[in-house]
């Protein structure tokens, strides 16, 4: 595999990724009482509890984001 297959790889990872993170994190800012309805259909849990639940996990997939998508990408276009 070359540097150009895995450049435009980890450019549209990055691009799809980062458009799930920002879509994740518009709905929890914009619309948190539909995001809880929604999911507390599926789990009961208290909503003090889904609120640790979601901003954690979207914390640990912000995190996660930046360490295998963005840094390779921008390693690779400095290359």
């Amino acid at each position: 595999m070359d540097i150009q297959t895995l450049t435009t790889f980890f450019m549209w990872c990055t691009i799809l990724d980062g458009a799930l993170l920002v879509l994740w994190a518009t709905m929890c800012i914009l619309a948190p009482d539909l995001v809880y309805r929604m999911q507390s259909k599926w789990f009961p849990i208290p909503r003090e509890t889904f609120n640790v639940v979601i901003y954690s996990f979207l914390g640990l997939f912000k995190m996660v984001f930046l360490v295998f998508n963005l840094v390779p990408y921008v390693v690779l276009l400095i290359l």
